[in-house]
């Protein structure tokens, strides 16, 4: 057998091997692998909370003493969301959730305590592996809540 040939079927094994793990990316799927599935979306909200904030929403009104449960998922080749927080919690009072969140999702709990509009935010940054450059950048997810 060549060296040209022992190589490429050396190449071929560790592409086709990378799309066994559990981070599988869309490309990889295209090799035979199969892609991560991604979480379903939650639309309603769990037990005890009224009103569901998930990445896509911008600007959320709500009434004062309902219950706000933010979910939002990892973007492929990102953290999870962190850093959640609220610029005014005396309109965005935090409260436990009690949800055991699945790996890359990222869950909190508000309650509107009175009227008024405060900002939930929340930052991602690239995953890199060790040793790696690394761009310097960060996600930055913004909602605008408004209590009436």
């Amino acid at each position: 057998m060549s060296i040209l040939r022992a190589a490429a079927i050396v190449v071929a094994i560790v592409t086709l091997s990378a799309c066994g793990n559990v981070h599988c990316s869309e490309s990889c799927a295209q090799l035979g692998g199969k892609p991560t599935p991604r979480p379903p979306v939650a639309t309603t909200p769990t037990a005890g909370f009224d009103v569901v904030i998930t990445d896509t929403d911008r600007a959320v009104t709500v009434k004062s003493g309902q219950r706000i449960e933010l979910v939002l998922h990892a973007k492929p080749g990102m953290s999870d969301w962190s850093g959640v927080n609220v610029d005014d919690y005396t309109v965005l009072r935090a409260v436990p959730t009690g949800i055991m969140a699945a790996r890359g999702v990222t869950i909190a709990g508000y309650e509107a305590a009175r009227p008024g509009t405060a900002t939930i935010r929340a930052t991602a940054t690239p995953l890199c592996s060790p040793g790696e450059a690394c761009p310097a950048f960060a996600m930055i997810f913004e909602v605008q809540v408004t209590v009436v």
